[in-house]
């Protein structure tokens, strides 16, 4: 069983289904591993996991001390003043520790993932295939930071910001409870980095042959409405600012899966023997269909029909010879 658990035992050729099935299962077995260890790591040492988590709250009170101090606004007086995160039941207290050693498993995790999600479908592709694969992992994994730590480091301390100023607004006191807190920073880090791999999905559709690349150019104006609602549902921030350059991340991120997918349906296109563009088939399609008609059509009405050599049967007209040989001497039928 721990041997399984290490190595493959039969090369992927050689399996059958049941044995894909079971490969399949020691595989998650590996990321549940690595997610467990990262969440006793995160308990033992918890003390550090909730002091990390907190940094947004101290940026939002004190920006000054963020690494992007100047793409974040200056704190109300009474978010500056606010005292410590606090709890108020014991669950609470235990939901804090589980939010922090959750956020920590899946940072380990995700690498060990994206490596044995390649492992398994490794042995479908083709060489070429599996060369690009790598980069494409990597790839992942990096849009993943890059979202997690966009949210990290300003979306969450901006909604703290503005959650206080509609509380100051309204006249309204707030206590922020710690397992609140602490959710809503390891929930708004993973649907930010998950939100990232959207680029990724189109290029992968894009090489299935699902979606073409000309109609999704065609159908941006739709996509920039929907990637500006998917903004405003995931990050909880009313303020127009952050939506707008949210929306041009993720569009701009749209453009360049939409211009790589472009090249590499192209080459697949080539080296499989078909013409680069997809839209290419059905035109193709279009011009034969065009030519058999206009051939047809040409046939019935402009070129003369051949003629038969031999008569018809019962056509008497044919079978009549031209012209007759004169009467034979002493033949008087004529005469008459």
């Amino acid at each position: 069983m721990l041997s399984s658990l290490i190595r493959r035992n039969k090369p992927r050729s050689e399996m059958s289904f049941m044995e894909h099935l079971d490969d399949l299962r020691i595989s998650l077995i590996r990321v549940v591993f690595v997610f467990a260890v990262g969440m006793v790591v995160a308990l033992i040492f918890y003390e550090k996991a909730p002091a990390f988590l907190g940094l947004p709250l101290e940026w939002a009170k004190h920006p000054e001390t963020s690494p992007i101090s100047f793409m974040i606004g200056k704190p109300d007086a009474g978010l500056v003043s606010m005292e410590g995160l606090k709890e108020f039941t014991f669950m609470g207290v235990w939901k804090v520790l589980m939010y922090a050693a959750f956020g920590v498993g899946v940072g380990l995790a995700s690498p060990v993932f994206l490596y044995e999600t390649a492992r398994f479908v490794g042995p479908a592709l083709t060489d070429r295939e599996k060369r690009g694969l790598i980069p494409f992992c990597i790839a992942a994994f990096f849009l993943f930071l890059m979202g997690a730590s966009l949210a990290f480091l300003w979306l969450t301390p901006m909604s703290i910001q503005i959650w206080q100023h509609f509380a100051a607004g309204l006249g309204m006191e707030v206590t922020w409870q710690a397992s609140d807190y602490y959710s809503f920073v390891v929930m708004m880090a993973l649907l930010t980095g998950l939100t990232f791999q959207f680029p990724l999905a189109l290029i992968i559709m894009m090489w299935l042959e699902i979606v073409r690349p000309r109609t999704l150019m065609k159908s941006w104006r739709g996509m920039l409405v929907g990637i500006m609602v998917l903004v405003a549902l995931i990050t909880p921030i009313a303020e127009p600012i952050s939506l707008l350059v949210m929306t041009g991340v993720l569009f701009g991120f749209y453009l360049v899966a939409v211009g790589v997918g472009t090249y590499v349906v192209r080459r697949k296109r080539v080296a499989r023997g078909d013409k680069p563009n997809p839209e290419d088939d059905d035109l193709d399609d279009d011009d034969d269909d065009d030519k058999d008609d206009d051939s047809g059509y040409r046939g019935s009405r402009y070129s003369d029909p051949v003629k038969p050599t031999t008569p018809l049967l019962g056509d008497a007209s044919s079978a009549k010879p031209k012209s007759t040989p004169p009467p034979a001497e002493g033949d008087l039928s004529s005469l008459d």
